[in-house]
C-alpha cells in the first residue's frame, strides 16, 4: 500500500494484492480463482480491502483517513522497480509509474 495525498484535497491510497497468499483466500472464501489484475475488480476483493481500509481508519481522525483507494492490477515487486533489494517501497516510483491513476483518484 502507498498512501498518497500530498497536497491534495483527502488521503487515499494505491492497495496491491499479495499473488502468493491471493489464490488461498479466493478458495477460502469460495471464489472462483482469479488473477490479481482480476481480483483488484471483483467486488468480494474489494469489499475485503474495504474492510481493511475502515480498520486502518478507525487509528487515526477524518482528516488522517484514506477516503478512497484504487486496487492495482500488480504487486510492488523488485523486479519491476518498485522496490528495493531490502523490499522498501520505492515511492516516488510507484508514484511516478501510477501517476495517472493518482489523477483519476482526484479529478473524479
Amino acid at each position: 500500500c502507498v498512501v498518497v495525498g500530498d497536497a491534495k484535497p483527502f488521503i487515499a491510497a494505491l492497495i496491491t494484492l499479495d499473488p502468493e497468499a491471493l489464490p488461498g483466500w479466493l478458495r477460502s472464501k469460495d471464489l472462483p480463482e482469479l488473477t490479481p489484475a482480476e481480483a483488484a475488480q471483483h467486488p468480494a476483493v474489494l469489499e475485503r480491502v474495504q474492510f481493511a481500509v475502515d480498520r486502518a481508519n478507525s487509528f487515526v481522525s477524518r482528516a488522517e483517513s484514506i477516503r478512497t483507494f484504487r486496487v492495482l492490477d500488480s504487486d510492488f515487486t523488485v523486479d519491476n522497480g518498485m522496490m528495493t533489494p531490502s523490499l522498501k517501497v520505492k515511492r516516488q516510483r510507484v508514484l511516478d509509474e501510477y501517476s495517472g491513476e493518482i489523477d483519476s483518484i482526484y479529478s473524479a
